[in-house]
C-alpha cells in the first residue's frame, strides 16, 4: 500500500501544492459543498415533525458537526483514502482492490465483488440526483428575491442542466481551469455568512458538545433515527472524495478538506442555526435569508455556478467510473472520446451522458422542488457508502494485516454509523427513494448479465476450440499457401486456435507469414508500466502468442502497445500487419447457463456494444470482421 501511495503522489510532484489545492476544492468537493443549500431546511420542512426550538437546532447542528468528523474526518480521510489502488481510488478501483485481498478465499470474493457493484449502481443513481437537486435548490433563491417567479424555477433549472450536458462532449478543459477559484470562493463566501449569522447567537457554538446530539435523541425518540435520513444530505459527495483521488493525490485532498472546506461548512451550517433560532420562519429557506438582501443576487449567481460545477464533477465521475468497469468486464463496450490531448483521464461517453440527462430531467419534472428531491436522495448516497465501509473492511483485514483488536471496533463503529444513516433513509423508499434505488438493482442486474454472459460466452466458444499445438502440427503436415504480412488474430483464450483463423483458412485458404494471436488482459492495477506491457511467445512456423496487459484505467491502444513488441521475427509496420476480429452473434437455447430473459438480455448488450475495432483504436483500412453463431 505505501508503494502505490508513494508512486500516486510522486506523479503529482511536479504539480505546485496550491494548484493541487485549488483544483481538489474545485473538483472534489462541489458536491458536498453545495449540501448547505438544502440540509438544514430538510431537517426542519421536510416532513420530520422537528419544530425550529433553541434544543433542536442546537442537537441537529451537533449531529451535522459529528456526522461530518466521524464520516468524512475518521472514515474516509483517515481510512478509505489510504485504500488506494495503485494512487487510484473510487468504488471500482476498491472492488478491484478487495477482489485481489480475498483470492484466496473464493466465496468472500465473490460476495465483495456483489457488494462492489452494487455500490457503483447506487453511484450513478447518485449521478442523476445530485445536478437536479443542486441546480433545484440553487434556483429556488431567485423566489425570494422575486415575487411570482415559483412557477419558472423548473424550466430554469431544467435548461440550465439541459446545457450541463450539452456541453459535456466538448471538453471541460477550458472551463475547468475556473472551477477551482470559483469552489475557492464558494467556500469562503460559506464561512463569512456563517460567521456573520454567529455573531447574532453566538451560543450555537455549544452544538460542538456531542452531549446536545445525544440529547436530541432522548428528547425526540420517534423521530431521532429518523431525522438521520436529512443530516445525512451534509455528507453527500463523501464518495467523491474517494473517487478523485487519483487526480491530486491523498494529500492535498485531505489539507483542502481540513484547510478550507470543513471550517466553511461548519460555520455555515452553525450561522444557519443561528438565524433559525433567532427567527423561526426562517427554516423556509435560511442558506439564502443568512445573506444581506443586497448580496442576495449575487449569492443565487454564486450558488448557481457552485451547483454547476458540483454536477460536472459527478458527470465526470459517473464518466470515469464506466472507462474502469468496462475494462474490468462488467459493462459492455462504448464509444469513449478523449476530449484533452493532455489530460488522459478527460474523457466523454456519449451513451452515459445522455441516459444520465434524460434520468436528471425526469426526476426535476417528477419532484420539482429540491425537498422533494431530498427524499430520494439518501437511499443511494448511504448505499454506496456502506458498500465502501464493507469492502475497506475486507482491504484492513486481508490485505493490510490490521490486528482484528484494532480493526474490528473502528470497523463495527463505522458500519453502526452508516447503518442507522441507511436504515433512516429506507423508509424513504416509499416517497421517491425506489428511483435511485430500482436504478441501482437495474443496473446491477446488467452489469452481472454482461460479466456472466461473457464468461459463458468464451466457455462456448472454448467448447469446439481446437488446441494451438495440433493446429500447427497439421500446418507442418499439409503447409498451406502462406502470403506476405503479419496477421493478428484476436482471442480471449490463449492457446486455442481462434474462430477467425479458421475461417480465414477455410475460404481464403491462405495463411500468412507470421501468425500473431493477442490476447488483452486487464489488470486489478490502475495502469501498467511500459516495460510490463507485452509478453511474446514463439511456437514455431510463424506462430506467435501476444499478450497485451492493461490497467483498468489504461488507454487501450494495440497498435501502439504492439510497437513494444521488439522481436526481430515480428514486423508490426501497419501496411503489412492486418487485423482479424471476430464478431459473435448469440442465438439462446435451452443449454445450462443463464436464465432465458437474461440470455436475450446479454445478446441484446452484444449486439450493440462497441466493437474491438474502435475499442482497440484498430486501423480501419486494416480489419477484417468475421462472424461467428455461438449457442448460450
Amino acid at each position: 500500500m505505501g508503494h502505490a501511495t508513494s508512486q500516486a503522489e510522486a506523479g503529482h510532484s511536479s504539480v505546485k501544492p496550491l494548484s493541487l489545492l485549488v483544483g481538489a476544492v474545485g473538483v472534489a468537493y462541489g458536491d458536498i459543498g453545495t449540501s448547505p443549500l438544502y440540509t438544514i431546511k430538510e431537517v426542519f420542512v421536510g416532513g420530520y415533525g422537528v419544530q425550529a426550538g433553541h434544543d433542536s437546532v442546537l442537537g441537529i447542528l451537533s449531529l451535522i458537526f459529528w456526522a461530518l468528523v466521524w464520516v468524512v474526518s475518521f472514515k474516509y480521510m483517515a481510512l478509505v483514502l489510504r485504500a488506494d489502488n495503485d494512487g487510484e481510488g473510487g468504488i471500482m478501483a476498491l472492488t478491484a482492490l478487495a477482489r485481489r485481498a480475498s483470492s484466496k478465499y473464493p466465496k468472500l470474493q465473490a460476495t465483495m465483488i456483489v457488494f462492489g457493484l452494487f455500490g457503483a449502481a447506487l453511484f450513478y443513481g447518485d449521478s442523476m440526483i445530485t445536478p437536479a437537486i443542486s441546480v433545484l435548490s440553487a434556483v429556488e433563491g431567485m423566489e425570494l428575491a422575486f415575487d411570482g417567479l415559483d412557477h419558472w424555477v423548473v424550466p430554469i433549472a431544467l435548461i440550465v442542466l439541459v446545457g450541463l450536458f450539452l456541453i459535456q462532449r466538448h471538453g471541460t478543459a477550458r472551463i475547468g481551469v475556473m472551477f477551482g477559484p470559483i469552489m475557492v470562493l464558494w467556500f469562503v463566501t460559506l464561512g463569512v455568512l456563517g460567521i456573520h449569522g454567529i455573531v447574532q447567537q453566538p451560543e450555537v457554538l455549544h452544538a460542538v458538545n456531542p452531549v446536545w446530539a445525544v440529547r436530541f435523541f432522548i428528547d425526540h425518540p420517534g423521530i431521532g433515527v429518523a431525522v438521520l435520513g436529512a443530516v445525512v444530505l451534509a455528507l453527500t459527495g463523501a464518495e467523491a472524495l474517494y473517487a478523485d483521488m487519483g487526480h491530486f493525490g491523498r494529500k492535498p485532498i485531505s489539507r483542502a478538506w481540513f484547510g478550507l472546506v470543513l471550517p466553511a461548512l461548519v460555520l455555515n451550517y452553525f450561522g444557519q442555526g443561528a438565524l433559525v433560532i433567532e427567527n423561526p420562519e426562517a427554516v423556509r429557506n435560511p442558506f439564502y435569508l443568512l445573506a444581506p438582501g443586497w448580496a442576495l443576487l449575487p449569492l443565487i449567481g454564486l450558488s448557481t455556478l457552485a451547483t454547476i460545477i458540483a454536477s460536472q464533477a459527478v458527470i465526470s465521475g459517473a464518466f470515469s467510473m464506466t472507462l474502469q468497469a468496462i475494462q474490468l468486464g462488467y459493462i459492455p463496450r462504448m464509444y469513449i472520446q478523449h476530449t484533452s490531448s493532455d489530460a488522459q483521464g478527460q474523457i466523454y461517453i456519449g451513451a452515459v451522458n445522455w441516459a444520465l440527462m434524460v434520468g436528471v430531467i425526469l426526476l426535476v419534472l417528477g419532484f420539482e422542488s429540491s425537498g422533494a428531491l431530498a427524499s430520494a436522495y439518501g437511499v443511494a448516497v448511504t448505499g454506496t457508502m456502506l458498500c465502501t465501509t464493507i469492502l475497506v473492511a475486507s482491504v484492513m483485514l486481508l490485505a493490510w494485516k490490521w490486528s482484528p483488536i484494532i480493526a474490528i471496533p473502528i470497523l463495527v463503529g463505522c458500519l453502526l454509523v452508516d447503518g442507522l444513516f441507511f436504515a433512516a433513509n429506507v423508509p424513504k423508499v416509499v416517497q421517491g427513494g425506489a428511483f435511485p434505488f430500482l436504478a441501482g438493482i437495474a443496473l446491477f442486474i446488467l452489469m452481472t448479465t454482461w460479466k456472466r454472459g461473457k464468461q459463458l460466452l468464451v466457455d462456448r466458444i472454448d467448447e469446439g476450440g481446437l488446441p494451438l499445438p495440433i493446429f500447427i502440427s497439421s500446418i507442418r503436415v499439409q503447409p498451406p499457401h502462406r502470403v506476405q504480412g503479419t496477421a493478428v488474430f484476436l482471442t480471449a483464450r490463449p492457446d486455442a486456435v481462434p474462430h477467425a483463423l479458421l475461417h480465414n483458412m477455410l475460404h481464403n485458404q491462405v495463411l500468412h507469414e507470421q501468425v500473431v494471436l493477442l490476447t488483452v488482459v486487464y489488470e486489478d492495477t490502475p495502469r501498467v508500466p511500459a516495460a510490463q506491457r507485452v509478453e511474446v511467445e514463439s511456437y514455431g512456423e510463424g506462430f506467435f502468442r501476444v499478450i497485451l496487459h492493461f490497467g483498468f484505467i489504461d488507454e487501450p491502444d494495440v497498435p501502439a502497445a504492439l510497437k513494444l513488441c521488439h522481436l526481430p521475427d515480428l514486423d508490426f509496420s501497419p501496411m503489412r500487419t492486418t487485423y482479424f476480429l471476430s464478431r459473435e452473434t448469440v442465438v439462446s437455447t435451452k443449454l445450462a447457463g443463464m436464465a432465458r430473459w437474461r440470455e436475450g438480455l446479454f445478446a441484446f448488450m452484444l449486439k450493440n456494444a462497441n466493437g474491438n475495432l474502435r475499442f482497440f483504436k484498430l486501423p480501419y483500412n486494416r480489419v477484417i470482421e468475421l462472424g461467428t453463431q455461438v449457442e448460450m
